[in-house]
């Protein structure tokens, strides 16, 4: 199983809000690392180019001198995040 049906079998094991969190980190890292959603879908449909893909962005991570963002740092930032975006949307309901 590669690392990325491994993180996807994971998260079908979460509650539906903890799932939510995870795929704002994922977001928040692939904003970090530079990552845009054409880049995945370039990878979409080959497998394996994106197997090598997906493990060349971890050790990228991995490799990254800057120091580590703390689980509550992150979990904080997209909070607030998705309150802003809430209370932008409630006046149009």
């Amino acid at each position: 199983m590669t690392l990325a049906e491994t993180i996807y079998q994971r998260s079908l094991q979460l509650p539906e809000a903890a799932a939510q969190e995870a795929l704002d980190f994922i977001e928040f890292l692939s904003q970090r690392h530079g990552v845009s959603a054409t880049t995945i879908a370039a990878a979409d449909g080959q497998a394996e180019a994106y197997d090598a893909w997906f493990k060349a962005q971890v050790q990228q991570a991995m490799d990254d001198p800057r120091p580590g963002i703390r689980a509550a740092t992150a979990r904080a930032y997209f909070a607030a995040r998705r309150a802003a975006l809430r209370k932008e949307i409630e006046p149009r309901r």
